[in-house]
């Protein structure tokens, strides 16, 4: 299960939930830092990620194009890195059944 965080993510989750996620990592640490939306999905889908994000623009995406990659968007609002990490921590079984079905793209978490 590896992800892809965002940049509107903290890179030291990373190194936080790498006991659940190993192999997932930051879009700074893969020297997409500043990449436009297409290149991280791209990316993403050629490395085998799912998308991690605050951003609509990723689930929006992600209903228009054929074979997206997988989707996570975090619904928290103004929020802290625990609380992000607590949320993937938690719905991490949630997240293992999306990552394994092949009918949902994407995955939202948190409110509303």
């Amino acid at each position: 299960m590896k992800l892809l965080l965002d940049e509107n993510l903290s890179l030291r989750l990373v190194e936080f939930l790498t006991d659940l996620y190993p192999g997932s990592d930051h879009v700074h640490n893969l020297g997409l830092g500043g990449a436009t939306d297409s290149e991280v999905w791209d990316y993403a889908k050629l490395h085998g990620f799912a998308i991690v994000s605050k951003d609509s623009d990723f689930a929006e995406r992600s209903v228009l194009e054929e074979d997206p990659p997988k989707i996570i968007w975090i619904r928290l609002g103004n929020c802290s890195t625990a609380d992000v990490e607590r949320l993937l921590r938690s719905t991490h079984g949630a997240i293992r059944i999306f990552l394994e079905e092949d009918e949902e793209t994407c995955l939202l978490l948190g409110r509303g």
